[in-house]
């Protein structure tokens, strides 16, 4: 299991919110390129990057953030916003190595139909696509976490499935921003109904002990970001722990 180091930007600022709500934000006196670098220079090779700003339809973020990811030779997992078929397929080509879909593929019915479609003859391309599950007492949330789903979770994640999608980032609001702790026995509800998923689990982490935690089951990453910003996980402690876990292969 891989520790991935978060940058969430909200209004052009490096950010964290707390249980996905925009009103309750901690914005840390650090830019944009200067958090991508201090990753970069402690041996970070991946990065998660959600613009938060996107994921409510407001671009205003990206030029300036494509500007700074192209310069980074880290790759990158990007989300916030991807709403069309062709943004996710100028991302692949333009270098992201992952992107991130949650509100367009809940809304729209046929979009990952089209999308699985669209990328069966690309190789790898399936790989590179990740589903967003964001949940809060196991109802899907998008739009920003603003708007409920009445698809449920476990139908949700089978039609992913069926149609080729095998990555997922699972986040439980109610444990996002809060430094209390990872959301295992949801992850755990995931993993025993598809083991075959690749899972990236999300929000709550505040020590290595909950890595710890989370190691002991198939999950496949873990996205970190606050316990980072209020110094409760090392750059040093991410860096030596997947370089334990790129050893162990």
């Amino acid at each position: 299991m891989y520790i991935i180091p978060a940058i969430d930007i909200l209004d052009g600022k490096v950010v964290r919110l707390r249980e996905g709500d925009y009103n309750q934000k901690t914005e840390y006196d650090v830019s944009i390129a200067e958090m991508i670098e201090k990753y970069r220079s402690n041996g970070t090779d991946f990065i998660h990057i959600i613009d938060l700003n996107g994921a409510k339809g407001d671009f205003s973020n990206q030029k300036s953030l494509f500007e700074i990811i192209k310069k980074t030779e880290m790759k990158v997992q990007y989300g916030g916003g991807i709403r069309t078929i062709e943004q996710v397929t100028n991302l692949l080509d333009a270098g992201i190595h992952r992107v991130i879909v949650g509100t367009q593929a809940i809304t729209n019915p046929d979009f990952l139909q089209e999308l699985s479609e669209a990328f069966a003859k690309k190789d790898n391309y399936a790989n590179k696509i990740v589903i967003a599950i964001d949940v809060l007492d196991e109802v899907i949330k998008y739009s920003g976490w603003m708007e409920s789903s009445p698809i449920k979770l476990m139908d949700y994640v089978d039609k992913c499935l069926a149609l080729g999608f095998f990555r997922f980032l699972c986040t439980d609001i109610s444990k996002d921003g809060k430094l209390g702790g990872a959301a295992v026995e949801l992850y755990k509800k995931l993993l025993e109904h598809s083991p075959m998923i690749k899972l990236i689990a999300s929000g709550g982490v505040s020590s290595m002990d909950d890595i710890h935690e989370l190691a002991k089951y198939p999950i496949r990453s873990v996205v970190v970001g606050k316990a980072i910003y209020e110094d409760r996980i090392t750059i040093e402690e991410i860096k030596d722990w997947n370089l334990k876990m790129l050893s162990s292969i």
